[in-house]
């Protein structure tokens, strides 16, 4: 595994790939050799040697890893490699992972909108790319669902990759939002969203975590998480070269896939009722169902008001 900027242990994205490893080493005692990330220019180094020592499968973490992981997977063409949040490369030898991340987004904005009091909520993305405008849009398409007149401030961290690894940042735009009313907040930051749970912690308001489950860092504090199973993904790969079943392409995960969803569990429990509970199960069957079409930002750049 190719681990991204803001290290394995992020609490978030990077984690989550973590966890995926881990279970595949615990159930085939597999052991995943494991490279952080610390600069831009080692992806490409760190790839090479994975696959000069003899990797099977080597799991490149982001989207901002496609040049790197392309290039290495032409150079080692009987090496078995997986991309996640990529789906337009072309490697006879590659698997790539994309998620519909608006969908998750879209539960979360409706939880958002049915627990605000003051009808304004807030989303903090990290790095301004369009992928994170997709988990906003589908956040503001999910608040609208339940609530047509909720008003949703958007923020951004950062046009940089230091834009996932910035809680001072996030902490400042968080409380920002909540100065002008907005008494939830998502965020969609990497490492960036410890900062964003602190100040709703400190303010008394509530949070949304993204990837991974973060209910359990503020209990009381945390509405909910945008869970996108890239643990999944990891796991998947590891085992289905192991089984002998590996294909290239693109998998897409959306909720219908279980590759995204929302986090209940003993930490957010209190702070869910039953109507909440009923009416998101109820939206996630229709988008199942395709009977609602949450809109995809990637699709048009767009985001419908």
């Amino acid at each position: 595994v190719i681990y991204d900027m803001g290290g394995k242990f992020d609490k978030s994205f990077n984690e989550s790939v973590y966890n995926g490893a881990q279970r595949f080493t615990k159930e085939t005692g597999i052991k995943v050799m494991e490279f952080e990330v610390t600069n831009e220019a080692q992806r490409e180094q760190g790839m090479r040697k994975m696959a000069q020592r003899g990797a099977n499968v080597i799991v490149c973490v982001g989207f901002a890893q496609a040049d790197a992981c392309d290039k290495v997977a032409k150079e080692f063409p009987n090496t078995k490699f997986s991309i996640i949040d990529v789906g337009w490369l072309d490697n006879a030898n590659m698997r790539q992972y994309v998620f519909k991340e608006h969908e998750g987004s879209f539960l979360v904005g409706a939880l958002a909108a049915m627990a605000s009091k003051t009808g304004k909520v807030g989303f903090v993305g990290g790095m301004d790319i369009p992928l994170i405008r997709k988990f906003a849009c589908g956040y503001v398409q999910g608040a609208k669902a339940v609530n047509s007149k909720v008003e949703v401030y958007q923020n951004m961290t950062g046009t940089t990759p230091a834009a996932w690894n910035d809680p001072a940042k996030g902490s400042e735009l968080a409380k920002s939002q909540f100065d002008r009313g907005a008494d939830v907040v998502y965020a969609a930051a990497g490492g960036t969203g410890a900062g964003v749970y602190q100040a709703a912690a400190d303010s008394g308001k509530l949070a949304i975590g993204v990837d991974s489950n973060q209910n359990y860092m503020h209990p009381g504090t945390m509405l909910t998480s945008m869970l996108k199973r890239v643990d999944l993904a990891t796991y998947e790969t590891f085992m289905d070269v192991k089984s002998g079943n590996f294909t290239s392409g693109v998998k897409v995960l959306g909720l219908a896939e279980d590759g995204v969803g929302w986090a209940f569990d003993e930490y957010n429990k209190p702070l869910i009722t039953d109507v909440m509970k009923s009416t998101i199960n109820g939206l996630s069957d229709k988008v199942k169902s395709g009977s609602i079409k949450v809109h995809d930002y990637m699709s048009d750049n767009n985001c419908p008001s």
